[in-house]
């Protein structure tokens, strides 16, 4: 019979219930064994960085609130920049900082919005200048920067910014017209780079009557003396008079010959080989750029300048001979050469990197620093892999004396065990950075002073996909609960009273209201799995929208359709398929619940930044120095209480266990409090007085769990994503077992196909 057999099902799934459960518990401790493997490597990652200084961030940085980070990794994922975030202790940490250039995908990647870029601390910086919100110098009116000069070297920034500064001039011109000046431009633009040119489009769009002027004798800026065939990261950005350039990554030569097409197809009003000299202001408030053909007046002026400037000279002997050069254009023109490559950053590197690609050179890369603090961890690796294959030479912490016409010397080591090496050469690469126009903006009375910068507010609001998810579930909430008192009277009743009410075909869980309402939970869930496809980088991009969007949409279905069950299941439950999956579900929206609890104890700094243990004893030193301080005895009454409480809360082995404890503490420390608070052996200590203490208490209860149990929290953190997901992969099969069974031995009372069903002749 078909109820036999259906019985015979939930018993075997109740059998088989010991056996899943062990597989679970094995799975768990080998995921907990390869956790504990990546989270070694993680650390040690992030001590090195610390010892060599990369885990500083030169200027913009991701700031990650752990409060709200989940630890799922997209961030790690989406940085093209590798090793610049990783996963420590089951959340997002920044291990070298000073790799990041701020391209934001771990923030636009963040379903949490965990992520916001920042800027690191600038008091210090005495090489950016002091522009305000509209890119305007501070103190010298109309004369605007833009692009890598202000600090940011992307190409997207540099884009953004020239459009911006377009924009706010035409705006400027518009609200106070002045008759035109022959010999006067609205705006002149210095450089024709990514912001120079972005500007120019702009202007023309917009009708500015602009002009520009560029040193060298072609378009492109810094991109257009790259090497060739250099990869450019730009992300998505659009371009005025153009459009979308749709691609993560272009070649130099994609860019240039795009650029190039853009100034041709617009007749962009562009004079190279024209080099700014400097700034300087009229009486009558308009500026007058000096150069090397003659002065260009204008009313506002934009330097879309490169912060490389001139080629920067390390002053040895030799240096001045024709074999040495301060760029590289095309490495496939040397072959067969002994070549020196000397610098510690990217240009050097990947210059390195591509001449000794031809295996007929011979080529040694010579840097100052001892490691690769300034190199992104691909050229790093690139590096690396070439010295194992005997294709590049390191001379590391070492710095070049002298070049002659077949030699150059050069200087390993310091102090009395540095020597002197002389090898054979026959070009040398200085790539050690340029001298950036600083001294041209100072003399136009651009400040560099740290107190006038005004630095621009980055961090982006992310709340909003969680809180219009909560206001959702709150009515749909409030929906469920009005339709069950609507319905009372039948969901009020037993299971074999329902089938005498008159409503029992429509709202049973086979009828038509119960079986929408389980299909919507079905299609509820199934949206809800999408996000873990949508977090995918190789599939997410299918998915329209962002990844905060699909983690409201996450969490919204997940409580939706749990909701939708309970009503499906007619507000009762019943030790049946369908009442283990609807278990299971509650067990799943629990863990996540727990695993969010978790993420709210770890101990972290008011900024959001994840602490270590000895800042968490220095806060509790701090603490306890002002026990003492109270008077008629309460401080050492509640000094005492949560000294017994913390003997009290000691950890069992096992991981459930742990949470209870945990979980358990916060309510000790609760009760103790409101004992002590009522205490009449304290009426005399003022009020204000008492309630300071007891937070006091409960601070300081809290910190010692944590110290105590410092390791302990962390592996209950790494560990509750984990039984999340296998409790959501168990939750799938029972609703897929569920909705067979029901397929086949229910009677539903909506028409459905026979082919569906299987049903067996009442003898």
């Amino acid at each position: 019979m078909p109820l036999a057999e259906a019985s015979s099902i939930s018993a075997l799934l109740i059998a088989l219930a010991p056996t899943l459960a062990l597989v679970l518990a094995v799975l768990i401790l080998a995921r907990r064994r390869l956790e504990m493997q990546r989270f070694e490597q993680s650390h040690k990652s992030r001590s090195e960085a610390i010892e060599s200084g990369s885990h500083k961030a030169r200027l913009l940085h991701p700031d990650i609130d752990l409060a709200k980070c989940i630890g799922c990794g997209a961030c790690v994922r989406a940085c093209p920049e590798e090793g610049v975030l990783d996963l420590l202790h089951g959340q997002a940490v920044v291990v070298h900082g000073a790799r990041c250039v701020g391209h934001g995908r771990c923030a636009e990647a963040c379903p949490t919005g965990a992520i916001a870029l920042t800027f690191g601390d600038l008091s210090d910086r005495d090489d950016l200048p002091a522009i305000n919100e509209e890119f305007e110098a501070v103190g010298v009116p109309n004369l605007f920067i833009a692009g890598e000069l202000s600090g940011f070297s992307l190409v997207r920034t540099a884009v953004s910014h020239g459009t911006a500064v377009a924009d706010i001039i035409a705006r400027r011109v518009a609200a106070a017209p002045t008759p035109p000046v022959p010999g006067v431009v609205d705006l002149l633009i210095v450089g024709v780079g990514p912001a120079g040119l972005a500007c120019a489009l702009r202007a023309t769009e917009e009708g500015v009557n602009y002009h520009v002027i560029e040193q060298a004798d072609r378009v492109g800026g810094t991109v257009a003396a790259y090497p060739r065939r250099k990869m450019i990261m730009t992300q998505p950005i659009q371009l005025p008079l153009h459009g979308r350039l749709p691609k993560q990554e272009y070649q130099k030569e994609e860019l240039v010959e795009l650029w190039d097409g853009l100034v041709a197809r617009n007749s962009l009003s562009i004079e190279t080989g024209v080099r700014l000299i400097d700034v300087v202001k009229r009486d009558d408030g308009i500026l007058v750029a000096n150069t090397s053909a003659g002065p260009r007046v204008a009313r506002h002026i934009a330097l879309c300048l490169g912060r490389r400037g001139s080629p920067r000279k390390l002053g040895i002997p030799g240096e001045d001979l024709t074999k040495v050069a301060f760029s590289l254009i095309d490495v496939d023109s040397y072959k067969g050469r002994n070549i020196l490559v000397v610098g510690g950053g990217d240009s050097a590197a990947e210059a390195a990197i591509g001449l000794c690609e031809n295996k007929k050179n011979n080529v040694t890369l010579c840097s100052r620093a001892k490691d690769w603090v300034r190199v992104k961890a691909k050229n790093e690796a690139r590096i690396r892999k070439a010295v194992e294959a005997g294709h590049l030479a390191l001379l590391m912490e070492s710095n070049t004396k002298r070049i002659t016409e077949d030699s150059v010397t050069v200087l390993r080591g310091s102090g009395p065990t540095a020597e002197e090496v002389t090898i054979p050469n026959d070009e040398v690469f200085i790539l050690v950075g340029g001298d950036p126009p600083f001294d041209l903006l100072k003399r136009a009375g651009v400040s560099f002073d740290p107190t006038k910068r005004v630095t621009p507010n980055v961090i982006v609001d992310s709340t909003g996909p969680l809180l219009w998810a909560t206001g959702m579930l709150l009515v749909v909430a409030a929906a469920m609960i009005a339709w069950g008192i609507l319905h009372f009277g039948y969901y009020g009743s037993s299971h074999a009273l329902r089938t005498l009410e008159s409503t029992h075909v429509l709202l049973r869980p086979a009828g038509k209201f119960g079986l929408a309402m389980g299909l919507l939970a079905v299609a509820l869930f199934c949206w809800n799995l999408l996000y873990l496809v949508r977090r995918s980088l190789r599939f997410g991009r299918f998915f329209p929208g962002s990844l905060r969007f699909w983690m409201g949409t996450h969490i919204f279905t997940g409580l939706a359709s749990f909701l939708a069950v309970i009503v499906h299941a007619g507000f009762s439950y019943r030790a049946t398929v369908g009442g283990f999956a609807f278990l299971s579900l509650v067990i799943v929206l629990l863990a996540g619940l727990v695993g969010r609890y978790f993420y709210a104890v770890v101990p972290r700094a008011a900024n959001g930044r994840e602490i270590d243990l000895d800042e968490l004893r220095a806060r509790m030193a701090t603490l306890a120095a002002t026990w003492d301080a109270s008077a008629r005895g309460l401080g050492r009454a509640v000094r005492d209480r949560v000294e017994t409480l913390v003997r009290q809360d000691r950890w069992r082995s096992f991981l459930i266990a742990r949470i209870i404890e945990l979980i358990a503490a916060h309510f000790r420390i609760r009760r103790a409090l409101h004992d002590l608070r009522h205490d009449r052996a304290f009426e005399d200590v003022p009020k204000e007085e008492r309630e300071e203490l007891l937070q006091l208490a409960k601070r300081s209860y809290r910190l010692t769990l944590q110290i105590t149990h410092f390791e302990e929290i962390r592996a209950v953190l790494s560990t509750w994503r984990f039984i999340h997901r296998w409790l959501a992969i168990l939750m799938v099969a029972f609703v897929v077992i569920h909705i067979v069974t029901a397929l086949r031995y229910a009677r539903l009372d909506w028409p459905v196909p026979q082919s569906w069903l299987q049903t067996e002749a009442t003898p």
